[in-house]
């Protein structure tokens, strides 16, 4: 059987920004990323070890294409040391260990930051995908293509009411989650030839390289969480991130993440000066109406024209969701959505909802606080009593 694993730049477009940002700021840091998850599977994963196993092996004989290579350097804001040093990079087996525990498996990638953090969105992908072609019945693929015209309809019924001031746009995320990747690439070609009018692009690099679209992304999690163990004050972790990313990207991958330590704590450290300078907010947990609110009352305290600036909803959205949120907004802003699993695993089974995140950075404890309860992720109790009291975070 073919292996899961297409291409290196079949990755999530922040992995590349992130990668390169932390290559250039902190490139000695030592992680470590686990994978964990989060509901039942029809069987017990632990029966994919083998073919993990194997699949891992596979990922660490691969290597960039000069074609991939070129396309990356392409974009203006990713750097011809970054690409150099893609040119040489490989994965290291020795970095990642799969192994069974009990009826589960577990995925560990200790090393390098900047060997172990593209780690991630393959294994998500190699698991999603093996466990679903033993799970998945014969007309898996022919109930989601039935799925994926009801969407078609429903965009183009959409498109026939007025408009809000500012356009609808989605974007697919559904890398990480997806049924395989022959199916992800189907509905990303036939949303792309089907609704452009809609669909502005993909975060799968590879995917837009192949169909001509706009790859999308800024930053996940990981990057601010890194600067928790980065040197400087934990107060003002958020604001060194930031900082490091403007004078990355100089005006480039304008759109922040909000929810590592909740919205009220970063709004509290997004003053003017980051205000202006990013081009608009990512919504990733908590209520994303209450969200939003927050956001924008936030600009107008600032005196800025939120019409000049977007928010973007990406927590486990469909499209009913995105327009809804795209209704209350997009006549005082400009609004995206981006879309995962719903568009690249809805044939009509139960995803399996996996994570692989950072843990550790340079011998410490780092972590997430979550707006959405069950998305706060860290092991160690005591570095989470203590952001939650630097931060005022309720617990959740």
């Amino acid at each position: 059987m073919a292996p899961v694993v297409r291409s290196l730049l079949e990755n999530d477009l922040y992995k590349f920004t992130m990668w390169q940002a932390l290559l250039h700021s902190h490139p000695g840091a030592l992680t470590e990323y686990a994978y964990t998850c989060r509901n039942t599977p029809a069987y017990p994963l632990a029966e994919l070890h083998a073919d993990v196993e194997r699949e891992l092996d596979y990922l660490c004989t691969l290597s960039f294409a000069p074609d991939e290579l070129d396309y990356l350097r392409g974009l203006r804001f990713i750097k011809s040391d970054f690409v150099d040093f893609l040119a040489l990079f490989r994965f290291q087996r020795k970095f990642i260990v799969a192994k069974v525990e009990g009826d589960s498996l577990s995925i560990v990638a200790t090393g390098p930051q900047v060997h172990v953090m593209a780690f991630e969105m393959f294994v998500l992908y190699i698991v999603n995908e093996l466990y679903f072609r033993r799970a998945a019945p014969a007309n898996a693929l022919e109930e989601g293509r039935r799925r994926l015209a009801a969407k078609i309809a429903k965009l183009r019924a959409f498109g026939e009411q007025p408009a809000c001031r500012h356009p609808f746009e989605f974007f697919d995320f559904g890398l990480r989650r997806r049924f395989s990747g022959a199916w992800h690439e189907e509905v990303v070609a036939t949303l792309a030839a089907e609704v452009p009018q809609f669909f502005k692009g993909t975060s799968n690099v590879y995917l837009a390289k192949k169909y001509n679209l706009v790859p999308i992304g800024t930053m996940a999690h990981e990057y601010l969480q890194s600067y928790q163990s980065f040197g400087v004050r934990l107060r003002d972790f958020q604001k060194a991130a930031l900082e490091d990313w403007v004078q990355e990207y100089r005006g480039d991958l304008g759109t922040a993440l909000t929810d590592v330590v909740g919205m009220d704590a970063f709004l509290a450290d997004f003053d003017l000066y980051f205000a202006k300078l990013f081009d608009g907010l990512r919504h990733d947990s908590g209520d994303p109406v209450v969200w939003g609110e927050k956001a924008l009352a936030h600009y107008a305290r600032l005196r800025l024209d939120a019409n000049t600036k977007r928010l973007v909803f990406s927590d486990g959205l469909d499209l009913d969701g995105a327009f809804s949120l795209y209704r209350h907004f997009a006549d005082r802003t400009m609004t995206g959505f981006g879309i995962g699993t719903s568009l690249s695993n809805d044939v009509g089974l139960t995803p399996l909802n996996i994570v692989m995140k950072l843990m550790h950075c340079n011998g410490q404890p780092v972590a997430k606080l979550s707006d959405s309860p069950g998305k706060t992720l860290c092991k160690d109790e005591t570095f989470l009593a203590y952001l939650r009291q630097v931060f005022n975070h309720p617990s959740n």
